[in-house]
């Protein structure tokens, strides 16, 4: 498993865009806010407990984050517990308002992450590796957190690992469209559509 510093910093490098990366702060929340409203139907009673698909999704969740790191998992857990109990009242409301917060908040989200990659003029992490799905809500906490000047070891290490990766990213795509010119088609294409 990759460790904090290169799942952060490999998330990183398809974020350098400060619009994107603050359309990521609003988006990333609203995505598992309706995430967490959406999965908290149907309940499973079981012992006296009410059990939600939504926990089990968060728990899993947040035992990748505390492998990670401990006070970043810890940071999780707190803002998951907040989005699960968000969900428990939206789960409660009749199931028109329980499916317009779940589905508003989620599509509202994407909007959100897409103009934000729009700007940035790169495609989402998470197109290249699933785990970018799991590495965006604590992109967006490890953030907040080097926005009020908190783990600046961390930050250092993240920016400068994705500013190399970004580099190279963009040296492999200098690369292919210089094929591409002198080719005429894509590097390894036959040029039909």
């Amino acid at each position: 498993m990759k460790t904090l510093q290169q799942q952060l910093a490999q998330y990183a490098s398809y974020h350098r865009d400060r619009r994107n990366v603050a359309t990521h702060c609003v988006g990333i929340p609203l995505i598992v806010l309706g995430l967490c409203v959406l999965l908290s139907r149907p309940v499973l009673v079981l012992g006296g407990f009410g059990l939600r698909p939504s926990l089990f999704v968060a728990a899993a969740a947040c035992v990748f984050y505390l492998l990670l790191d401990v006070p970043l998992g810890l940071s999780m857990g707190l803002l998951f517990a907040l989005a699960l109990r968000a969900g428990a009242w939206a789960a409660a409301q009749p199931t028109a308002h329980w499916l317009g917060l779940g589905f508003g908040a989620f599509v509202a989200g994407w909007v959100f992450q897409l103009v934000g990659h729009a700007w940035e003029g790169r495609k989402p992490a998470f197109v290249d590796d699933l785990s970018g799905l799991l590495v965006g809500p604590l992109f967006v906490v490890a953030e907040a957190l080097f926005l009020f000047g908190l783990r600046k070891p961390l930050r250092s290490a993240v920016d400068s690992e994705a500013e190399r990766l970004r580099s190279g990213f963009n040296a492999g795509l200098a690369a292919s469209t210089r094929a591409q010119d002198r080719c005429g088609t894509p590097t390894g294409g036959s040029g039909r559509p």
